[in-house]
């Protein structure tokens, strides 16, 4: 139900510190609601190596924040090139935290989908760091050190395993949608933002 603007102070800043990623009752090209999505497809793309991003969560029913990564092929085929999910919390559901992965196998469409959840009750209030570790065999998933989501290289091909070329981050918050907005929108709790204290990304090297 958003139209995400495009380089709009007013939707995504940064500023005393932290990235301010913001969703605003304000209709716009027959859209509701405007937000942000920042892309890093172009500027900083990786192929395994460890992320972790430090942020506090917008709260409310209909939102429907998310941490996650694409692969950079183009053009993109999806399900079929991959998608990493860090981080997703939808709003209806306050304090339960989303780690998944999607590829050509394994995707919520054919009911298929590898995920877990953790609990972060105060994911709203605090700062939290949402990490992921990938390498050749393993996906891994975090918040705080903890580690709740483990999906491994079956080593049958690309239908099961595309996640072994570059890939890029997104952070966006959604407003609506299937998921998100599945028991409706608050019509009361604007404007929303997600705060980001920082996105570090370590490369995987070998000694």
């Amino acid at each position: 139900m958003q139209y995400y603007t495009a380089a709009s102070i007013n939707n995504a800043e940064v500023s005393n510190g932290s990235l301010k990623i913001k969703a605003l009752h304000h209709p716009v090209e027959n859209r509701d609601y405007t937000s942000a999505r920042i892309i890093t497809k172009g500027k900083a793309e990786f192929t395994y190596g460890k992320v972790e991003i430090r942020a506090k969560l917008p709260g409310g029913r209909g939102l429907w924040p998310a941490i996650w990564m694409l692969s950079s092929t183009t053009p993109l085929q999806w399900p079929d090139d991959g998608e990493i999910d860090i981080m997703e919390h939808v709003g209806f559901d306050p304090g339960v935290v989303h780690g998944s992965v999607h590829c050509k196998k394994y995707y919520h469409v054919i009911n298929t989908q590898k995920t877990d959840t953790i609990s972060v009750p105060d994911c709203m209030d605090e700062f939290h760091v949402y990490a992921l570790e990938w390498n050749e065999e393993n996906i891994s998933i975090f918040v705080d050190q903890k580690k709740y989501f483990v999906f491994t290289n079956e080593h049958n091909g690309k239908e099961s395993w595309p996640f072994d070329q570059p890939a890029h981050l997104l952070l966006n918050v959604a407003v609506g949608g299937d998921w998100g907005g599945a028991k409706g929108v608050d019509e009361k709790i604007w404007p929303q933002r997600m705060l980001v204290d920082y996105v570090r990304v370590y490369s995987s090297t070998k000694y």
